[in-house]
């Protein structure tokens, strides 16, 4: 509560501070869609942050994996303990048998969704750029701040949980795992319980239908409201030399929420894969 009443007294503090010096300093506000790095360029800020996030991981792999020893060393220990840690962490969820044909999916979009939040903690990230109408536009813009990006990667599993499902589970098991009565009705309790679980199966495919804009807004909500509340706090002090001064509490926060986003992400489309494979691989085993 004394943390709260001393952010709020230094917002009042700074307030008149801010908007008096507001002609001299050009508005850092984030806008909620991408702009593009130049005008009449066709490649948005939060492209070039994707395309930065991708390169810093293949180069990274490139790296690990150049001189490949039986005695790793610093690089190849660590690239092993991350793919290591995220398989045993998925197989637990997935199951040994599914986690082989999905994991390429799950820990590419783990990785990226972590570098690029983290890739906005940078200093420079979005007040670098070039001045417009008053306000700067930067070069830089956080990659998952775009619902373009979370709603392309959350269509890209819908897509990929349909086939995984189709092929594991065959079109039949896969309605009759939707539509079909569960557990063993005979008679008139069968005959009441078909229409029931029609019903349910209605309602499961509306949830199904809800699950990617949900994937998206709710990894887009967390990562621009981060930023906007970055921004703002940036905008109480008087003297751009001192505007990161308000955001050193919060910035290790972001490292960890930038974190605990991904994770999310990865953990529950990999649960909505695993509802419906439930039963993936047990011939095998």
């Amino acid at each position: 509560m004394r943390f709260l009443s001393s952010i709020i007294l230094v917002w009042l503090y700074s307030l008149p501070a801010a908007l008096a010096s507001g002609a001299e300093h050009a508005e850092h506000a984030l806008p909620l869609y991408p702009e593009p790095i130049w005008p009449g360029v066709p490649i948005t800020n939060s492209m070039v942050v994707i395309w930065i996030a991708v390169a810093i991981i293949t180069l990274f792999c490139r790296a690990a994996t150049k001189k490949m020893a039986f005695v790793p060393g610093g690089l190849q220990n660590f690239a092993e303990w991350v793919v290591e840690s995220l398989y045993n962490f998925l197989e637990g969820i997935l199951g040994p048998y599914l986690v082989k044909k999905t994991f390429w999916f799950f820990a590419s979009v783990f990785l990226l969704i972590l570098v690029t939040n983290w890739l906005f903690l940078v200093p420079g990230m979005g007040t670098v750029g070039r001045i417009e109408d008053g306000r700067v536009v930067g070069f830089l813009r956080g990659g998952n701040a775009d619902l373009n990006m979370t709603m392309a990667m959350s269509l890209t599993f819908a897509i990929l949980w349909f086939y995984w499902a189709l092929t594991e589970n065959g079109i039949k098991d896969f309605l009759a795992h939707i539509f079909a009565p569960k557990g063993d009705f005979k008679g008139l309790m069968l005959a009441f319980m078909i229409p029931v679980f029609l019903v349910v199966g209605v309602l499961e495919v509306i949830s199904i239908a809800i699950r990617p804009v949900a994937l998206t807004f709710r990894l887009f909500g967390n990562i621009y409201g981060g930023e906007q509340t970055m921004e703002n706090l940036m905008g109480l002090m008087p003297s751009k030399w001192l505007a990161f001064l308000p955001t050193l509490p919060f910035y290790f926060m972001e490292l960890l929420v930038g974190f605990i986003q991904a994770l999310v992400f990865m953990l529950l489309t990999a649960v909505f894969l695993r509802l419906i494979c439930e039963h993936a691989g047990e011939e095998q085993h």
